[in-house]
Protein backbone atom coordinates (compact mmCIF):
# COMPACT_ATOMS: atom_id res chain seq x y z
CA UNK A 1 0.00 0.00 0.00
CA UNK A 2 1.08 3.68 -0.66
CA UNK A 3 0.76 5.19 2.10
CA UNK A 4 3.31 8.38 1.92
CA UNK A 5 3.34 10.44 -0.58
CA UNK A 6 6.89 9.26 -1.51
CA UNK A 7 5.59 5.71 -2.49
CA UNK A 8 4.05 7.03 -4.85
CA UNK A 9 5.77 10.07 -6.20
CA UNK A 10 7.33 10.17 -9.48
CA UNK A 11 11.26 10.77 -8.79
CA UNK A 12 12.04 14.28 -10.87
CA UNK A 13 14.78 12.57 -13.10
CA UNK A 14 11.91 10.86 -14.95
CA UNK A 15 10.76 14.20 -16.46
CA UNK A 16 11.83 15.52 -19.69
CA UNK A 17 12.69 19.29 -19.20
CA UNK A 18 12.84 23.14 -20.63
CA UNK A 19 14.73 25.93 -19.95
CA UNK A 20 12.83 28.88 -18.96
CA UNK A 21 14.69 30.65 -22.16
CA UNK A 22 13.31 28.18 -24.77
CA UNK A 23 10.66 30.21 -26.86
CA UNK A 24 6.42 29.82 -26.88
CA UNK A 25 6.98 27.66 -30.12
CA UNK A 26 9.94 25.69 -28.48
CA UNK A 27 7.76 25.14 -25.79
CA UNK A 28 4.65 23.90 -27.80
CA UNK A 29 7.10 21.56 -30.09
CA UNK A 30 8.69 19.95 -26.25
CA UNK A 31 5.38 19.55 -25.42
CA UNK A 32 4.07 17.53 -28.35
CA UNK A 33 7.78 15.31 -28.27
CA UNK A 34 6.97 14.36 -24.99
CA UNK A 35 3.36 13.32 -25.71
CA UNK A 36 4.60 11.41 -28.74
CA UNK A 37 7.05 9.95 -26.29
CA UNK A 38 4.87 9.06 -23.80
CA UNK A 39 2.61 7.40 -26.11
CA UNK A 40 5.15 5.30 -27.99
CA UNK A 41 6.03 4.44 -24.36
CA UNK A 42 9.52 5.82 -24.30
CA UNK A 43 9.03 8.12 -21.89
CA UNK A 44 6.88 7.67 -18.49
CA UNK A 45 5.91 11.23 -17.99
CA UNK A 46 4.38 13.79 -20.62
CA UNK A 47 4.81 16.40 -18.09
CA UNK A 48 7.40 19.06 -18.43
CA UNK A 49 9.63 20.80 -15.53
CA UNK A 50 10.70 24.20 -16.20
CA UNK A 51 14.40 24.48 -15.27
CA UNK A 52 16.48 28.28 -14.56
CA UNK A 53 19.72 28.66 -16.02
CA UNK A 54 21.33 27.09 -12.80
CA UNK A 55 19.38 24.04 -13.90
CA UNK A 56 16.80 24.50 -10.83
CA UNK A 57 13.07 23.26 -11.20
CA UNK A 58 11.61 26.81 -11.38
CA UNK A 59 8.00 25.26 -12.17
CA UNK A 60 6.29 22.96 -14.58
CA UNK A 61 4.85 23.30 -18.32
CA UNK A 62 1.27 22.16 -19.86
CA UNK A 63 -0.52 22.89 -22.80
CA UNK A 64 -2.57 25.37 -20.49
CA UNK A 65 0.45 26.98 -19.62
CA UNK A 66 0.85 27.49 -23.68
CA UNK A 67 -2.49 28.90 -23.95
CA UNK A 68 -1.96 31.61 -20.67
CA UNK A 69 1.68 32.79 -22.67
CA UNK A 70 -0.36 33.69 -25.90
CA UNK A 71 -2.48 36.17 -23.09
CA UNK A 72 0.67 36.92 -21.14
CA UNK A 73 -1.08 39.96 -19.05
CA UNK A 74 -4.06 38.39 -18.19
CA UNK A 75 -2.19 36.89 -14.80
CA UNK A 76 -1.25 40.49 -14.09
CA UNK A 77 -5.23 41.38 -13.80
CA UNK A 78 -6.30 37.96 -11.98
CA UNK A 79 -4.29 35.52 -10.04
CA UNK A 80 -5.56 31.88 -9.29
CA UNK A 81 -7.78 32.53 -6.54
CA UNK A 82 -9.67 35.51 -7.90
CA UNK A 83 -10.15 33.72 -11.28
CA UNK A 84 -11.55 30.67 -9.22
CA UNK A 85 -13.99 33.04 -7.76
CA UNK A 86 -14.90 35.68 -10.50
CA UNK A 87 -14.84 32.74 -12.92
CA UNK A 88 -18.47 31.78 -11.78
CA UNK A 89 -19.57 35.44 -12.85
CA UNK A 90 -19.68 35.54 -16.45
CA UNK A 91 -20.46 39.41 -16.35
CA UNK A 92 -17.85 40.42 -14.21
CA UNK A 93 -14.94 38.67 -17.13
CA UNK A 94 -17.13 39.61 -20.22
CA UNK A 95 -16.86 43.82 -18.11
CA UNK A 96 -13.25 43.31 -17.69
CA UNK A 97 -12.81 41.67 -21.63
CA UNK A 98 -14.98 44.74 -22.68
CA UNK A 99 -12.55 47.33 -20.77
CA UNK A 100 -8.98 45.97 -21.83
CA UNK A 101 -7.49 45.18 -24.39
CA UNK A 102 -5.75 42.43 -22.76
CA UNK A 103 -7.84 40.11 -24.86
CA UNK A 104 -7.32 42.13 -28.21
CA UNK A 105 -6.77 39.03 -30.39
CA UNK A 106 -4.56 36.73 -28.89
CA UNK A 107 -4.45 34.52 -32.13
CA UNK A 108 -3.90 36.81 -34.72
CA UNK A 109 -0.16 37.19 -33.51
CA UNK A 110 0.28 33.52 -33.07
CA UNK A 111 3.40 33.90 -34.99
CA UNK A 112 5.03 37.00 -33.28
CA UNK A 113 4.28 35.33 -30.30
CA UNK A 114 5.23 32.08 -30.41
CA UNK A 115 8.67 33.22 -31.24
CA UNK A 116 9.05 36.87 -28.94
CA UNK A 117 7.84 35.58 -25.76
CA UNK A 118 9.98 33.01 -23.60
CA UNK A 119 8.42 30.20 -21.09
CA UNK A 120 10.24 32.14 -18.51
CA UNK A 121 7.42 35.29 -19.47
CA UNK A 122 4.33 32.93 -18.57
CA UNK A 123 5.34 29.80 -15.99
CA UNK A 124 4.43 30.31 -13.27
CA UNK A 125 6.08 29.14 -9.83
CA UNK A 126 4.51 26.27 -7.64
CA UNK A 127 2.49 28.35 -4.80
CA UNK A 128 2.08 26.62 -1.60
CA UNK A 129 -1.24 24.58 -2.61
CA UNK A 130 1.17 23.00 -5.41
CA UNK A 131 3.87 21.59 -2.82
CA UNK A 132 3.82 18.74 -0.64
CA UNK A 133 6.38 17.31 1.72
CA UNK A 134 7.70 13.72 0.95
CA UNK A 135 6.72 12.88 4.62
CA UNK A 136 2.81 13.50 4.14
CA UNK A 137 0.39 10.88 4.03
CA UNK A 138 -1.85 10.37 0.80
CA UNK A 139 -4.76 11.32 2.42
CA UNK A 140 -3.10 15.30 2.33
CA UNK A 141 -2.23 14.77 -1.23
CA UNK A 142 -5.78 13.96 -1.78
CA UNK A 143 -7.51 16.58 0.28
CA UNK A 144 -4.78 19.37 -1.96
CA UNK A 145 -5.91 17.85 -5.43
CA UNK A 146 -10.01 17.66 -4.65
CA UNK A 147 -9.09 21.54 -2.83
CA UNK A 148 -7.30 22.95 -5.16
CA UNK A 149 -7.41 21.26 -8.57
CA UNK A 150 -4.31 20.55 -9.29
CA UNK A 151 -3.58 18.04 -12.01
CA UNK A 152 -0.04 16.80 -10.38
CA UNK A 153 1.31 18.24 -6.62
CA UNK A 154 5.96 19.03 -6.13
CA UNK A 155 7.30 16.51 -3.71
CA UNK A 156 9.88 18.54 -1.58
CA UNK A 157 12.14 17.00 1.18
CA UNK A 158 12.82 20.16 3.10
CA UNK A 159 13.97 22.38 0.37
CA UNK A 160 14.99 20.08 -2.19
CA UNK A 161 12.53 18.82 -4.75
CA UNK A 162 12.15 14.78 -5.46
CA UNK A 163 9.41 14.23 -7.49
CA UNK A 164 6.09 14.66 -9.17
CA UNK A 165 2.92 13.36 -7.07
CA UNK A 166 0.54 13.27 -10.15
CA UNK A 167 -3.70 12.93 -10.07
CA UNK A 168 -3.68 10.53 -12.25
CA UNK A 169 -1.50 7.92 -9.99
CA UNK A 170 -3.35 8.95 -6.55
CA UNK A 171 -6.79 8.18 -8.63
CA UNK A 172 -5.51 4.85 -9.68
CA UNK A 173 -4.57 4.18 -6.06
CA UNK A 174 -8.01 5.19 -4.93
CA UNK A 175 -9.61 3.11 -7.84
CA UNK A 176 -7.47 -0.23 -6.65
CA UNK A 177 -8.59 0.58 -2.92
CA UNK A 178 -12.15 0.46 -3.86
CA UNK A 179 -11.97 -2.59 -5.82
CA UNK A 180 -9.93 -4.29 -3.23
CA UNK A 181 -11.70 -3.34 -0.16
CA UNK A 182 -15.09 -3.11 -1.66
CA UNK A 183 -14.52 -6.30 -3.31
CA UNK A 184 -16.08 -5.04 -6.80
Amino acid sequence: MYEKVKNLMVPIAKFPLISETATLAGAVIALERAQEDYVSGKREQRILLVTDSENKVVGKLSPIDVVRGLEPNYDKLLNEQTSTFVGNFDYVIQSMRNQSVLWAKPLDDLCTTAKDVLVRDFIQSPNSSQIIDLEESLNNAFHMFVMFRHDSLFVMDGNKLMGMLRFSDVYREIGRRIKETCRL
